[in-house]
């Protein structure tokens, strides 16, 4: 991540308050009922590591399971959000903070360390994603059970978004073949991805997608701002069911991959 993508995640407050938003709960929720179904069972001593976690909303999941999480963002007011949480939820000790980025996951984490990896939202973020896909696949085991799950911005949906919701059907035609779109969090550019070039990338990187989901595909676009929590039950029902089929999941406004090594590579 750069200079400028680290200095851009420092207020913790705003992040926050997105996660309590619609748009943010769902993506969250729909993040990690996705990923559950894949989470290895049969194993012992399970061990997670989430990159860019910020405040640690899966980490903190993800312990609940009983999963040993190693929580790595470079963020230092995000890892205090989290580290507050755990302490809070009684899960202290089964947390481990690390401030610090993608680029230094070779340097802080054993090869073939861990059961599961998290890299939500990051990619977007650094120069070279296939770089950091590499690293994710250097310190997932390669038995055959380990899963990475990555959540990335959907070209697609940046489309849909402008066109829909901005009512800018000529900005739709240009976010069909942009390499970046707009953080309408914390401003500045982000890269968006397709789900083809996705899987081309962890091709390269010695990774394989086991499944493809989307996530958020309509709900962008309905009038529910403050649902009450059986309207929200019924939206995340809906947006699972849609996410989960492909022509639905191609226009979602994220994509997710549930990967592993490469049969090649646990060979």
């Amino acid at each position: 991540m750069t200079q400028l993508g680290i200095e851009r995640f420092q207020d913790a407050d705003k992040y926050t308050g997105y996660l309590r938003t619609i748009e943010g709960r769902l993506r969250f929720d729909l993040g990690w009922t996705n990923l559950r179904s894949f989470l290895p069972t049969d194993v012992l001593s399970r061990r997670a590591l989430d990159v860019g976690g910020g405040t640690g909303i899966l980490a903190l999941r993800l312990a609940e399971l009983g999963f040993m999480v190693e929580l790595l963002d470079s963020s230092e007011p995000m890892l205090a959000v989290a580290g507050k949480e755990a302490n809070l939820r009684g899960l202290s000790g089964r947390i481990l903070l690390h401030r610090g980025d993608a680029a230094r996951l070779s340097d802080l984490f054993q090869p073939s360390s861990f059961h599961v990896v998290v890299c939500h939202n990051v990619l977007e973020h650094v120069e070279d994603p296939v770089a950091v896909l590499g690293r994710l696949a250097h310190v997932i085991k390669k038995d055959g059970k380990a899963v990475i799950s990555l959540l990335v911005r959907n070209r697609c949906g940046e489309v849909l978004k402008a066109a829909i919701k901005g009512n800018d059907l000529e900005l739709a035609k240009k976010a069909l073949g942009a390499e970046t779109a707009l953080d309408s969090l914390y401003g500045g550019s982000l890269r968006v991805f397709d789900p083809l070039s996705l899987r081309q990338m962890l091709e390269q990187a010695g990774l394989e997608a086991i499944a493809e989901r989307g996530v958020r595909v309509v709900s962008d676009y309905l009038k529910c701002d403050t649902p009450t929590e059986e309207t929200y039950k019924r939206l995340l029902d809906l947006e699972l069911l849609l996410g989960a089929q492909p022509q639905f999941a191609a226009i979602a406004r994220y994509t997710q991959m549930i990967a592993s090594a490469s049969s090649r590579r646990q060979e």
